[in-house]
């Protein structure tokens, strides 16, 4: 995407980027604690709580939560009020479907309607002021959060870097909106 990126695990280089991306892949109690671990958690939020745009992707989303009830109940990083529930329509959502603009958000409008890519088994039960985006499993269902927005934080549950052209589009969209506010 043209994008200059470093992977970055100090408070050094992640204070010299101008954007963080927090991707995630696996679960979020061994997520949790890696971050801990390494002292990311602290250094992520204040960076946050700085003012520096951050970006979560699937499982990265799911960390700004407040808490996690997957295998037992874990303290996220609290940068977005609410908490990762397991999904309830089934056991995993994987594979394509199309995403809900439910806010009139300039970082998320062009993508309304936009098929992108999913592989998730819990998701973000954020309050309503804080969800941009929402999903359903069919058409008779009930939507559940795939977008969210904090000030200069944002969560993305798909994965718009495998989501081909609406997904980049997507992405581009946030890193250059949250990047000029």
């Amino acid at each position: 995407m043209g994008y200059r990126c470093r992977i970055a695990g100090n408070s050094e280089t992640l204070a010299q980027s101008d954007l963080l991306l927090l991707p995630g892949v696996g679960a979020f109690p061994a997520a949790m604690q890696a971050l801990h671990a390494s002292d990311l958690a602290d250094i992520l939020c204040q960076q946050a709580l700085g003012g520096k745009p951050v970006v979560g992707i699937c499982l990265g989303m799911q960390l700004l939560a407040d808490s996690s009830s997957e295998l037992g109940l874990t303290a996220g990083l609290g940068l977005i009020p609410g908490k990762v529930m397991a999904l309830e329509q089934s056991r995993w959502h994987i594979g394509w479907n199309s995403i809900e603009v439910v806010k009139d958000e300039p970082l998320f409008m062009n993508s309304d309607g936009q098929a992108m890519y999913f592989n998730h088994s819990y998701v973000f039960d954020a309050p309503a002021q804080y969800q941009m985006a929402v999903a359903r499993m069919d058409e008779f269902s009930e939507p559940f959060t795939v977008g969210v927005h904090r000030n200069n934080v944002v969560g993305l549950q798909f994965h718009p870097e495998k989501s081909q052209s609406a997904g980049r589009a997507m992405l581009a969209s946030v890193i250059e909106g949250l990047c000029r506010a």
